[in-house]
């Protein structure tokens, strides 16, 4: 069984309404070369900084709003499954969300949601990051079956949580939309996508921001799609594109049946 998944590395602003028009074009661009499954990065629909007053201007309740209807209307649009890189929902605290990847079907409905668990913070004298200032963490691992493939979510800076991964158990793909910065994701965004592919014996797919932003943010981009043997299958470097590849489940199994590491385990 295979199944084509496509990555959108965008390099996202502060307007909402250009970031799902470049989106649209995009998914109409890989919906027309076959695939399947697209899936766009971490904020796609806006990337801000922490000193901007509007930052969460664009969030949402759960299952309604501008964002959530356009998706759900491009997914039904083209046939596929789109999965959201993360969309800003608003939370039962004052002036606290949550960082949310949506996972929605062909026929419009949001089939999984899950709420980003790590939160971002760092500092070195230069740059400063802190989700916790208006993120609340979730605290529910989810992963969804798409097409017959069991998929496994996360964002951005869990990928530096191997647990988390090992409690999703034996997925097919784990997929990570990120908005890893330039820094971090040069020293170890290739690096930890392949250590989390072998470990878990899965395909693992980073789409990321990939560039320059108006606000004068850098993400590090570098797309990549990694199979369960550690391989990179396919990557891109900076800039907007889109990158494609085959997910077939005979390689997952294959190297399952090789090398049985999950029936090795001795510490749970």
């Amino acid at each position: 069984m295979k199944l084509i998944i496509a990555a959108l590395q965008m390099i996202s602003t502060r307007d909402v309404i250009e970031n799902l028009n470049k989106a649209s074009k995009m998914i109409a661009e890989a919906a027309g070369n076959g695939a399947q499954v697209v899936v766009l990065p971490e904020f796609f629909a806006k990337i801000t900084t922490s000193d901007d007053p509007y930052r969460t201007n664009h969030a949402e309740d759960f299952g309604s709003g501008v964002i959530q209807s356009y998706l759900k209307d491009i997914a039904v649009l083209h046939g596929i499954h789109i999965i959201a890189g993360s969309v800003l929902l608003n939370s039962s605290t004052a002036n606290k969300f949550y960082n949310s990847c949506l996972v929605v079907s062909p026929d419009g409905a949001i089939i999984a949601h899950y709420d980003k668990i790590h939160l971002f913070k760092f500092n070195d004298g230069f740059q400063h990051y802190d989700e916790s200032e208006i993120l609340l963490a979730g605290d529910k691992i989810v992963s969804c079956d798409i097409l017959g493939f069991n998929f496994g979510l996360a964002i951005c800076y869990d990928l530096r949580f191997p647990e988390l991964f090992r409690i999703l158990g034996l997925v097919d793909i784990i997929v990570l939309p990120s908005a890893f910065t330039y820094q971090t994701g040069l020293a170890h965004w290739e690096l930890l996508i392949r250590a989390r592919a072998v470990e878990n014996q899965c395909y693992f797919l980073g789409v990321n921001q990939g560039g320059a932003h108006d606000t004068g943010r850098r993400t590090y981009g570098h797309s990549m799609l990694v199979d369960p043997w550690g391989e990179v299958i396919v990557s891109a470097l900076e800039g907007e594109k889109i990158i494609y590849a085959t997910i077939d489940s005979d390689k997952i199994r294959d190297i399952r049946t090789k090398l049985p590491a999950f029936e090795h385990r001795r510490i749970n």
